[in-house]
């Protein structure tokens, strides 16, 4: 577990999900706009090599840079009514989170099936 890992379990935790597997959830509340974390992990540079847990970014180059995901955000299940969003590898609650309340992000398409 990282250093990074140890700081992000203050806020959150890791529990069954009624979305999907396993979900983040808040200890705290969280303010609308806080900044909630880095998503952190090795980089991926091919499509090809991915699997669930890869976030892909947009560089401001025009780039796409994914991230394996290796610390507990990478339990942030998809929403179409999103808690947070990413800018770049930085995780921002877009409105006020009460404890206890499943953290999600929209992936940006319907996940498949398997996923």
């Amino acid at each position: 577990m990282s250093e990074l890992d140890f700081e992000l379990e203050e806020y959150f935790y890791v529990e069954d999900s009624n979305i999907h597997g396993l979900g983040l959830f808040a200890k705290t509340e969280i303010e609308k706009g806080e900044y909630m974390g880095e998503y952190d992990g090795p980089h991926i540079n091919d499509e090809d090599d991915n699997d669930s847990h890869v976030l892909w970014a947009e560089m401001e180059d025009g780039r796409w840079v994914g991230r394996d995901g290796k610390n507990i955000l990478r339990y942030l299940n998809h929403s179409t009514n999103p808690t947070c969003e990413f800018e770049g590898f930085d995780l921002y609650a877009i409105r006020e989170i009460e404890p206890g309340e499943e953290l999600t992000i929209d992936y940006g398409e319907e996940p498949e099936e398997d996923d």
